[in-house]
């Protein structure tokens, strides 16, 4: 009798053990696996966003629009764009011009239908009361001031000389901007940048996960040709009192 229950507790202490060990080897596996979060981390995403393309836009209608999440509005508005640009770039229409057209012709419409209603005894039309909303144009002209001055503050970091990379990329991105301004003139290439922006985010969006690996290559292979860049150019340069004091 003492013989079986000695044998019972061993089966039993066994058992817990086993419980014991299966256990431990079930958390570390779960350990050494990374969590889903974590490999969604390490996706690389264009210029290094961790946000999606609907927030990186600032979110609200605009993004809305370029997205083409209401595509009434976003047709609408590319659509009106279009008509603007081929009036004042194809037909050659002066911006002052074309507006006082399309006011003569507005006025006169309604002016025609108000008194028309009198005499086929219909309720003359409802013309909105339109008004700027005070709130919004200062919540605009802060964000716009904001901008501005952080352009300047990077302006005068890249005029101090403190960021080598930083000046050849600005000089670079002037330098091609100004061929491009030879190319068209303002109102073009404000049209371009219209159009680009009401077909490339919502493509990149559709096609990310496409995207996404081409350019990361190809941010690989320019760190690469920069590094090399830096080894036979620009660590030659002689660097200013700014960088000694660094390296001291």
């Amino acid at each position: 009798m003492a013989e079986h229950e000695e044998k019972h507790e061993e089966s039993l202490m066994e058992k817990i053990a086993d419980k014991i060990r299966g256990h431990d080897s079930s958390s570390d596996s779960d350990d050494d696996k990374p969590s889903e979060s974590s490999i969604k981390a390490k996706v690389f995403r264009l210029f290094g966003r961790e946000k999606p393309v609907h927030h990186v836009l600032g979110g609200g209608k605009p993004a809305d629009i370029f997205l083409w999440r209401n595509k009434k509005i976003s047709a609408g508005a590319l659509g009106v764009a279009t008509v603007i640009w081929v009036l004042l770039e194809l037909l050659e229409y002066h911006l002052l011009t074309l507006v006082c057209h399309l006011l003569i012709l507005a006025l006169a419409l309604l002016f025609l239908w108000s008194n028309a209603t009198t005499f086929i005894n219909k309720s003359p039309p409802h013309i909105p009361e339109v008004q700027i909303p005070k709130d919004q144009v200062i919540e605009f002209a802060q964000a716009i001031r904001f901008e501005i001055n952080r352009a300047f503050a990077v302006l005068r970091a890249i005029a101090s000389g403190r960021d080598l990379k930083k000046f050849l990329s600005v000089i670079a991105g002037l330098w091609v901007l100004s061929i491009v301004g030879s190319w068209c003139n303002f109102l073009t290439l404000f049209y371009i940048v219209f159009v680009l922006l009401h077909t490339v985010p919502v493509l990149y969006e559709k096609y990310e996960d496409k995207v996404d690996p081409f350019a990361e290559k190809a941010m690989h292979e320019i760190k690469k040709q920069y590094a090399v860049f830096d080894a036979k150019v620009l660590s030659k340069i002689p660097r200013g009192p700014l960088k000694e004091k660094k390296k001291d």
